[in-house]
């Protein structure tokens, strides 16, 4: 392949690769909105273990349709740190958050998920995007926060303890995840972790369900069924992917829009008020990504 051959197939595959993610970071907009629909006809812990439960189905399905052969000793670490942070703890604890707050309040969580996705990415592999792209990021996540502060009078609630630790634990599943599609493909690493968690999820399922009150509402069953087989396995196949294609560094600031699109269905689906900033943030964030796609990591 000549160097220009090999020059246009690489930037193909970026652009692949950011196509992707941006298409899980809009799929992914609506698991809030999708949460408090859920939460009309479940309890935390029920929406939760139900949510992971169903999710292993088609995870378990597809394995054993293609035949996927268990991972290496040597992955199941990770794939465990997937499992913990995206399939049981981030659900969780934003579900438990979004009973006390607004769901534009709670894409604070997802304003800074990008920056701590990126940190723990570069600790966990080595690499050290430059400089610019630090501080790019930096802007975009300060950006964001500032946006949803206002929002609640810059006083942190309880469910910011949530909201903190959904993020910490959120952004070591997305960096871990990301380091593994890269020697294996993306749909096998969440679906690995969604049937690793599977177990826990029954066993929340058993102790939830007879005692937390159950509604079989319209909305709280389709909430639960987008955040089953959407957010918890459908958009993380096409996420790691991208991630694979483009980086953890590059593909993480993708998700800045993430809250605007979130604050736009919370308006359209849920009837929030429309915040004043939006458009102002809007401008700022769109600015932040466009820097960090176009920096190398």
């Amino acid at each position: 392949m000549t160097v220009q051959g090999s020059a246009i197939f690489s930037r193909s595959i970026a652009v692949g690769g950011t196509a992707l993610a941006a298409s899980a970071v809009f799929l992914f907009s609506f698991s809030f909105p999708a949460t408090a629909w859920a939460l009309e006809g479940f309890g935390p812990w029920s929406a939760t273990g139900l949510r992971g439960l169903l999710a292993a189905v088609p995870a378990a399905v597809c394995l054993a349709v293609w035949r996927v052969p268990v991972p290496r000793r040597a992955d199941w670490p990770g794939l465990l740190v997937v499992a913990g942070g995206c399939v049981v703890g981030f659900p969780l604890l934003t579900t438990f958050a979004l009973r006390a707050s607004s769901t534009a309040h709670s894409a604070v969580v997802i304003g800074l998920l990008p920056l701590a996705t990126a940190a723990c990415s570069a600790l966990r592999t080595g690499a050290r995007p430059p400089r610019a792209f630090w501080w790019a990021a930096l802007a975009g996540a300060a950006a964001v926060l500032a946006f949803t502060l206002q929002q609640s009078a810059g006083r942190p609630t309880p469910a910011d303890g949530c909201l903190l630790a959904a993020l910490l634990i959120c952004a070591a599943g997305y960096a871990e995840g990301g380091r593994l599609a890269g020697r294996m493909p993306g749909w096998q690493v969440i679906a690995w972790a969604v049937v690793a968690a599977a177990p826990v999820m029954a066993l929340t399922c058993a102790i939830a369900l007879p005692a937390e009150p159950v509604r079989l509402t319209a909305h709280g069953l389709l909430g639960l069924g987008y955040l089953a087989t959407v957010s918890q396995f459908g958009a993380f196949v096409i996420w790691y992917r991208g991630m694979a294609a483009i980086g953890v560094p590059r593909a993480s600031q993708l998700q800045l829009a993430q809250p605007l699109l979130t604050l736009c269905w919370a308006v359209l689906v849920l009837g929030e008020h429309t915040p004043p900033a939006a458009p102002l943030t809007a401008l700022l964030v769109v600015g932040c990504i466009a820097v960090t796609q176009r920096i190398r990591s």
